[in-house]
């Protein structure tokens, strides 16, 4: 009798092992393809209401002077202040998110067709100290 239950079980394990992940035998499941399509920011709740933030929690601006939808306006000294949401080469619409190209070929996020962009002046996730810099640029929302 202990020979069945040890045979038993032993049959038991390996065919419930067989059915796992849907293949038999001792293999892992493939890994994880890399996301295509993870947004490049997301929209955070915060005391003056929802606010855009990338990856890193950095607060993300629009500018008052990106007016075509296809173009940044801040280049040069611009640019090193307000730090343009970098798209890959490659990328691709995500929802409300577009590729779009600067005047020196690189790629940046815009929003609603608006170009996303970061401040040297906010230090850590969260800070909004690009806001009070000037009034040609403004915390992007997601209403916006």
């Amino acid at each position: 009798m202990f020979r069945f239950v040890i045979v038993a079980a032993a049959v038991a394990l390996s065919a419930g092992h067989a059915h796992a992940n849907g293949h038999g035998g001792g293999d892992a499941p493939p890994p994880p393809k890399p996301d295509a399509t993870t947004s490049p920011a997301r929209s955070v709740l915060t005391k003056q209401g929802p606010k855009l933030v990338d990856l890193k929690g950095m607060t993300l601006y629009f500018y008052e002077r990106d007016t075509s939808g296809k173009t940044s306006s801040c280049d040069g000294k611009c640019a090193e202040a307000w730090i343009p949401l970098a798209a890959p080469v490659d990328a691709k619409a995500i929802g409300d998110f577009t590729p779009i190209t600067r005047n020196d070929g690189s790629k940046m996020w815009a929003f609603r067709y608006r170009p996303l962009y970061t401040s040297v002046a906010d230090k850590s996730p969260g800070d909004t100290n690009g806001n009070a810099t000037t009034l040609q640029w403004r915390v992007a929302r997601p209403e916006d």
